[in-house]
């Protein structure tokens, strides 16, 4: 048997939005992009939803509007040190430097008993990041946030459909960053989105997305349907080529915001799929508890299913290696659950951190893997997974 990582459904309405497109030649960010940005916010319960090219840039350019307000480049932007490299990435492309801050092992989110300790004067945002789609403690974030007067940005990414006490993931900071690559619930193939409650907020990162540029309106009359623009001369010049700030080339096309819409179409059946799933490998783990630790799904909050966490115990007579071999030899596809960035990724050893100054996301780093969730994954699927757990343990404990 085969167990996929991940999987994409292309719905029939996808197809047919994107042949109508290239029939039209309307292909560029235009009416389909703003009608997933409006679906996209009510799903979320935001104001404002900017469409862009990936997760990554969500993120990077959700901290580049911070430069509107005052921040200034080499400023300070507290992130958890285990995340995907994406997280800690996006601070360095907008200008920023990453402070990381260690992880607490049950949730694999940001602890937020170790944020206060790393705020400098120079630091202007907290983001925290949502791994797995398992919400951080973003009441206690928020408090802090505010106490210190800090953006607070959220990295949603794997975050689709994650409530923490009563209130949707992205509603408790100023801005939330999603990813839509395509083994998330919401896909459009590769693609990101911005949501907000602050109009301005959503204007700027209009402009950013765009090369920085003055037209910002949250739909561009002359992109959807070639039609006349008052604006469009205001200050003497064609005001799409006026640019009021250093922006980024980051916008998203009609044939993924086709793709998108027709995911947001079967949303609901799709992540109720993927959160059975998850609770029932969450459950079946337990008889492996000696072995492997998981996240749970605490009373006041419902995870966002993303993919199936594994940790391996200190004490456990073998390695992720070893495990990660197993599984892969019968078909059960894995991934590593990320690294801590600042001490396990090469890439930003020049911030001068050591192995040791994380100690709970390098065990993480070290001993994590993840498997799927998704809504082609069935009881059988999970049935063969934990059958394969049980074979793997009996040939390894002797």
């Amino acid at each position: 048997m085969k167990v996929s990582f991940g999987c994409i459904s292309i719905t029939q309405k996808s197809k047919d939005l994107i042949r109508e497109s290239l029939n039209t030649a309307r292909v560029s960010n235009g009416r389909l992009v703003y009608e997933f940005e409006k679906k996209f916010a009510k799903l979320v319960n935001a104001k404002e939803a900017v469409a862009v090219s990936s997760g990554t840039d969500a993120n990077t350019l959700a901290l580049a509007l911070l430069y509107d307000f005052g921040a200034k480049r080499g400023d300070e932007v507290i992130v958890p040190a285990l995340s995907f490299v994406a997280t800690g990435n996006a601070v360095l492309h907008a200008g920023f430097k990453p402070v990381f801050v260690d992880i607490d092992r049950d949730t694999l989110n940001i602890n937020p008993i170790l944020i206060e300790k790393n705020i400098t004067k120079k630091t202007r945002a907290i983001m925290p990041v949502h791994l797995m789609g398992k919400p951080a403690k973003m009441d206690i974030i928020n408090r802090i946030a505010k106490k210190h007067k800090l953006y607070l940005i959220e990295d949603a990414a794997e975050a689709h459909g994650a409530v923490y006490k009563g209130r949707n993931v992205g509603e408790f900071s100023d801005m939330a960053a999603y990813s839509l690559y395509l083994a998330h619930i919401i896909t459009t193939i590769e693609g990101g989105i911005i949501t907000t409650n602050n109009k301005k907020f959503a204007e700027i990162i209009r402009s950013l997305r765009c090369h920085g540029r003055a037209c910002k309106c949250n739909v561009c009359v002359v992109n959807t349907s070639s039609e006349y623009c008052p604006k469009r001369f205001q200050y003497g010049k064609d005001i799409r080529f006026i640019f009021e700030r250093v922006g980024f080339s980051s916008k998203m096309n009609e044939l993924e915001a086709a793709i998108g819409l027709g995911s947001l179409s079967c949303y609901r059946k799709i992540i109720n799929k993927r959160h059975s799933n998850l609770l029932a490998m969450i459950n079946k783990l337990r008889e492996f508890s000696e072995y492997f630790y998981t996240i749970k799904e605490d009373k006041d909050e419902r995870i966002g299913p993303h993919a199936f966490p594994i940790i391996v115990k200190e004490k456990a007579p073998f390695t992720r290696n070893e495990l990660v071999d197993y599984l892969d030899k019968r078909g059960i596809d894995t991934r590593d659950l990320f690294s801590s960035m600042p001490t396990q990724c090469p890439g930003f050893a020049y911030l001068g951190y050591k192995l040791g100054d994380f100690p709970n996301a390098e065990y993480v780093g070290s001993n994590g893997i993840h498997i799927g969730v998704h809504q082609d994954i069935n009881d059988k699927h999970i049935d063969y997974i934990f059958k394969i757990l049980m074979s793997f343990i009996k040939f390894r404990v002797k």
